[in-house]
């Protein structure tokens, strides 16, 4: 059966995640780390991708972003995937591929899945047991959305600004709904279903306007054969 093209869309905020091969890791120590997010800083710059929330592990990262053009979020993960493998290889001596295949993607729905994703991300680290906290953790965006650090990578989405009147106020809020999303499971599992299927995620209204944008599929097919009409 061919593969369907990757669905990205101008416009749509996209959930993506590139792994290691074979799950080894992508980063080392420190230094990788700060390589990655200085090459990813680059690439979205130059692809026109704004990136709203992030959280890089040792075997793989998570983006939360919004392509301006439909080749957009293609293009970014492109660049950042030859300018990061070239410069972990040759400081590591190896050769060779780093990353399992494509990267996975799923354009979500703002209104309902937007915020929900960017604690899904924050809290990727507590789910692996590497922090007690999201605030703990320090490669990902949870701090500065937060208010806790200035990151340079972050694009803040309308979303967030909707939070609160202030700054203090945003941040509370944000902080609050990732305090909120610890423990829950539906939302997760929906996020992470879509995102590793390439499927979009949303209301019956939100396939049918993507339905005009695009002619790939957005939604997985039903299994099995249809129905019979009586």
């Amino acid at each position: 059966m061919a593969r369907l093209p990757r669905l990205t869309v101008a416009g749509y905020p996209h959930h993506i995640v590139q792994r290691g091969n074979n799950r080894q890791p992508i980063v080392l120590d420190d230094g990788d780390r700060r390589q990655l997010l200085a090459h990813l800083q680059f690439c979205a710059r130059q692809a026109r991708v704004a990136i709203h929330a992030y959280v890089l592990m040792d075997n793989h990262l998570h983006l939360l972003l919004t392509p301006e053009t439909d080749t957009g979020a293609p293009r970014m993960m492109q660049a950042l995937g030859r300018a990061y493998v070239r410069y972990f290889n040759t400081r590591h001596g190896r050769s060779g591929t780093l990353w399992e295949g494509r990267y996975r993607c799923s354009v979500i729905e703002a209104e309902t899945h937007l915020l929900p994703c960017m604690a899904y991300l924050a809290l990727n680290p507590v789910r692996a047991g590497l922090a007690s906290r999201a605030a703990d953790y320090p490669w990902s965006s949870h701090a500065h959305l937060a208010g806790l650090r200035t990151d340079p990578l972050i694009t803040r989405h309308p979303l967030y600004w909707a939070l609160g009147n202030t700054p203090f106020a945003r941040e509370a809020a944000y902080a609050a709904l990732v305090e909120a999303a610890i423990g829950t499971t539906a939302e997760h599992t929906a996020l992470g279903r879509a995102v590793h299927g390439n499927w979009a995620l949303g209301s019956a209204a939100f396939m049918a306007a993507l339905a005009q944008k695009t002619p790939r599929r957005a939604q997985q097919a039903p299994r099995g054969r249809p129905r019979k009409r009586a």
